[in-house]
């Protein structure tokens, strides 16, 4: 008998999966989302992927600043107002007062909101003693991948509703980046509570944060409940109950819509758009993604040390047919780690334009007028950035293979294929990125910087002193033109070493059904379920 487990506010069961039925609506105010994947933690401080985002940071926590949803303006948040020394390298925060953390029902916080929680929240990632450091793993890829554990220098409290942050030395995207799911703001107290109780692993498990929805329970691979928090210091949310359906078969969530099983899906197959568009009992709403998918070279692992090998291969493959074919002309090919809407975009790098015969002519060159044997690890689950790995892999296989590249197509369970790309064990990999603040630097320092690579999402494993200098300077400055022409210089060098294969700029896509409304547009593929209702309803 197969069994999983159920993660809750209360206790942690098992169950029966014989005669599991899907997520039903437990009344007319109940919101089913049906997401592509499961998160692989419920905490976003050690979580990278878009759907363990969802799961968490718009739901369960809030941060200091945020980003005024649908846009990339910074406002308060937790925090009423800052200031910021003029050398940059000193921040001070006050925070809004009465702000309630949510209960258990094991546990019920005793106080407000204070600066305790804030550096806790920080410490927990920046201080390697820190009792939570290494709770459920040390992976604190965001923090550590933006530069955070080597520039923040203290933390310190001022007074209970105020607080200071040093940094070694400025950086000016920082206010932006404390907006980042990553900084969300975790209580203090619950996790000393968590501690005399020998349970620390629950504060990743059973979350407890200051946000709109409060966390009821959590089946891997299955479903995460909330509830809304009726308490929320903000905008209350408008529908008392929250269903993520975890539905990973892109066919399934479809019919799962149509069924009336999901009020709203992501990632919908790109092939599915027009037609659903003509249906008036949904709604298809479109974005244009600031995002990348592409392959990672693995830079560390022969063949692909090689400079020749890389261009070899990035000019055996027809980005052209992956539009065409896997995005069903809804993405654009992409030259560079980020599309043209973001500052610094280089047309004049160089190209890899399809070219089998110059494939080979480099292959040669390289020392395999034989071709090479690789590995291919294809995406398991849909993204935004590339809806079908399977199919983009078999279109990549054919396409190398014309090359005399061959390669062996293998994958993994969404956590299991993040953790050995984390571990570095691949040769190329597909992945990608959307872009949590609009900055260049938002793609450049954590997928490609050499602090990045065991500490980030570097899964190229790429280490160039030159561009890490360029990619760095570009932080200690306001003056965008400065900025804007050392960015072009870095994707020059990038584009030269070629890394990782940037493959498509993807537009984002959601459908619900016609009597949802409220959804705000967010170019950074998030999701705030707080100002969604239905039409015609009182959601009771």
């Amino acid at each position: 008998m197969k069994k999983k487990m159920i993660i809750c506010g209360v206790v942690t069961v098992s169950i029966s999966l014989i005669g599991c039925a899907p997520p039903k609506k437990e009344n007319k105010n109940t919101l089913i989302y049906c997401s592509e994947g499961s998160p692989e933690l419920l905490n976003p401080q050690k979580t990278l992927s878009g759907t363990a985002r969802t799961a968490t940071a718009t739901t369960i926590y809030d941060r200091l600043v945020d980003f005024k949803p649908g846009t990339m303006e910074i406002v308060p948040s937790l925090a009423e107002s800052w200031q910021v020394s003029k050398d940059g390298t000193e921040y001070v925060f006050k925070l809004k007062n009465n702000i309630s953390f949510q209960e258990t029902s094991f546990f019920k916080p005793k106080r407000n909101l204070n600066a305790d929680d804030v550096i806790f929240s920080i410490e927990r990632q920046l201080d390697v003693n820190n009792p939570y450091h290494k709770v459920n793993g040390i992976n604190y890829q965001y923090f550590q991948g933006m530069g955070f554990s080597e520039n923040i220098e203290s933390v310190d409290k001022i007074d209970d509703l105020n607080l200071r942050i040093k940094l070694k030395k400025p950086d000016y995207i920082f206010i932006k980046n404390m907006a980042l799911p990553f900084m969300s703001i975790l209580s203090k107290e619950y996790a000393d509570y968590l501690i005399k109780e020998n349970r620390r692993e629950d504060i990743d498990n059973i979350p407890l944060g200051t946000g709109p929805y409060y966390f009821i329970s959590y089946v891997p691979d299955s479903v995460i409940k909330y509830k809304a928090n009726n308490k929320y210091w903000g905008d209350k949310p408008l529908i008392e109950n929250l269903i993520i359906s975890i539905t990973p078969d892109i066919g399934v969530r479809m019919e799962k819509l149509k069924k009336g099983e999901c009020d709203i899906i992501v990632s919908p197959n790109p092939h599915d758009i027009d037609e659903i568009t003509k249906n008036k009992e949904f709604k298809v709403i479109k974005n244009e993604g600031i995002n990348i998918g592409y392959l990672a070279l693995n830079t560390e692992k022969k063949p692909l040390d090689n400079l020749k090998v890389r261009q070899a291969i990035a000019y055996a493959l027809n980005k052209k047919s992956y539009i065409d074919i896997v995005y069903n002309n809804k993405a654009t090919i992409a030259i560079n780690p980020y599309p043209k809407n973001v500052l610094g975009y280089n047309d004049s790098v160089k190209k890899y334009n399809y070219n089998v015969e110059e494939s080979k002519k480099l292959l040669n060159e390289a020392g395999y007028p034989n071709g090479i044997d690789l590995e291919l690890w294809t995406l398991p689950v849909s993204r935004p950035y590339n809806p079908d790995g399977k199919k983009m892999g078999q279109l990549m296989q054919s396409d190398l293979a014309k090359a005399n590249i061959r390669v062996k197509i293998k994958s993994y369970e969404w956590g299991t294929y993040l953790q050995k790309v984390k571990n570095g064990e691949h040769q190329l990999v597909q992945l990608g990125w959307n872009s949590d603040n609009g900055d260049p630097d938002n793609f450049l320092f954590p997928l490609l910087s050499c602090e990045s690579v065991d500490k980030g999402s570097n899964n190229a494993r790429y280490c160039n002193k030159k561009f890490n200098e360029i990619i760095t300077n570009a932080k200690l400055t306001n003056n965008q033109d400065i900025r804007k022409k050392l960015y072009e210089e870095a994707l020059t060098i990038l584009a030269n070493d070629e890394p990782i294969v940037p493959l498509a700029h993807a537009d984002i896509y959601r459908i619900s059904n016609n009597r949802l409304s409220g959804y705000i547009n967010n170019p950074f593929d998030l999701d705030y379920f707080q100002y969604l209702t239905f039409k015609g309803e009182n959601n009771e």
